[in-house]
């Protein structure tokens, strides 16, 4: 039973990345609305990239925080922390709270993320088993670590190898087991997935490829030992599951809302249902490299997919360029960017590759666009190619120079790179341009 009604303009599920930029770009058109965000999670927004800096122990949560701690107060949102949705009612605009209150909304943004997969794995369920997601995962860990010696790591991806780098810096033994046949596969070529892999041995990571864990072991209910599917086991104090996300659609999931593998929107980030939008992990946006929709769950397509959702919320027509696969990391002092297509599917795309010192630098391309890349060691120009990639430029009578081990901003022609003398030359340059030209309205106004 309801015990009570808040009404508002405009409605956030989610805090993170996509919910926080939802809330600055509608604060830029209306000042006034009411505005509330919900989250299961009882913390402010805080970086999910960096809770393994937390576990590590080189992090403080209040260094964690993606806005200051008087956000909310200063943008006048109202917030429910700590509280789920049990019920959204899209006909009658409405949401239920477990703890039993209503939310009556005009404009709702669903921005839930993701949730870890986990494997049905025989002691799944054993004290000492843990997934890699959140800030409470971190801190259960970091209290679980007293008295471990060793770790066992279901999962090389992303998340894996995250959690893998914070476990060796507090001295814990860590075995990856990851199912395929090398590490970090959906990001990295074969080269640089064994560059990376050759670096966490050096740092005394054990790596199992191609086997999956059948069974997790244990003694008087806490884990002990995994057994993996050839039969051999892997002695361990705890198991970290990370073996990837999956959207956390489930709110929308009978209420005729359009999903596919996540929630599906268009260049607005418009859902199937008016007056319901979504971003982030749990939505299906715009690829421009693929030219379709698909799931990107990385925290630059989550915020600035949520300032699109934002701006068209609060009645400024901004479309999403699109997206893309897109990660900038650092495991164990080696500095990896990879974005786009980075295994060409097919003969019709060009690869041109080269290795100097200890640097690795690849381009794919099709039809004349640079269309992915990994580079790694020296990063300090992936922006530069990154924007060839956002502005779709033909970079066909240029394209050796863009893995030459003095490649530069002047290593384009003329006529690129003289109109953008202030591009920044290290990072990833992340630009959406329908956000500034909305921006540049609301300015105005």
């Amino acid at each position: 039973m309801t015990k009570s009604i808040t009404k508002v303009k405009y409605l956030l599920i989610g805090n993170s990345a996509g919910g926080i930029g939802a809330a600055e770009a509608i604060r830029q058109v209306d000042k006034r609305g009411a505005l509330a965000i919900v989250s299961d999670e009882p913390y402010p927004a805080y970086s999910r990239p960096l809770i393994s800096e937390y576990l590590a122990g080189e992090c403080s949560l209040e260094r964690m925080l993606f806005r200051p701690a008087d956000f909310y107060e200063k943008n006048k949102i109202h917030t429910f922390l700590g509280s789920k949705v049990e019920r959204l009612d899209i006909d009658a605009h409405t949401i239920r709270l477990d703890n039993g209150r209503g939310i009556a909304w005009e404009k709702l943004l669903v921005a839930t993320g993701g949730l870890p997969i986990v494997p049905q794995i025989e002691g799944i369920e054993k004290k000492g088993v843990f997934t890699f997601t959140t800030l409470e995962d971190a801190k259960a860990i970091g209290h679980y670590l007293d008295g471990a010696t060793r770790a066992v790591v279901i999962g090389g991806g992303l998340i894996g190898i995250s959690v893998t780098e914070a476990l060796v810096k507090r001295d814990i033994k860590v075995s990856v087991v990851e199912a395929k046949e090398r590490i970090l596969n959906t990001m990295l070529d074969e080269e640089a997935s064994a560059r990376e892999e050759a670096t966490l041995r050096e740092a005394g990571v054990s790596i199992v490829t191609g086997r999956t864990v059948a069974k997790i072991n244990s003694e008087e209910k806490t884990t002990s030992s995994v057994t993996l599917d050839d039969g051999r086991k892997v002695p361990c104090d705890l198991v970290i599951v990370a073996i990837g996300v999956r959207p956390r659609s489930e709110i929308v999931s009978d209420i005729g809302i359009k999903i596919n593998r996540g929630i599906v929107v268009d260049c607005r980030m418009a859902t199937s249902s008016a007056d319901v939008y979504a971003c982030g992990d749990v939505a299906e946006a715009y690829d421009f490299i693929h030219g379709e929709n698909r799931l990107n769950p990385l925290w630059p397509n989550a915020y600035l997919g949520g300032r699109v959702a934002g701006f068209n919320m609060a009645g400024v027509r901004t479309e999403y360029q699109g997206g893309l696969a897109m990660s900038s990391l650092k495991y164990f002092g080696l500095d990896v960017v990879s974005v786009g297509i980075v295994i060409p599917p097919d003969d019709s795309y060009e690869v041109i590759s080269n290795i100097y010192d200890d640097n690795y630098r690849k381009i794919i391309l099709k039809d004349g666009l640079v269309v992915g890349m990994v580079f790694m060691g020296n990063i300090e120009k992936s922006g530069i190619v990154y924007s060839l990639i956002k502005d779709r430029v033909n970079v066909n009578s240029f394209k050796q120079a863009l893995v030459a081990c003095d490649f530069g901003l002047l290593s384009l022609p003329e006529e690129r790179w003289r109109p953008h003398l202030e591009i920044p030359t290290s990072g990833v340059i992340l630009e959406v341009v329908s956000v500034k030209q909305a921006e540049e309205i609301v300015a105005g106004e």
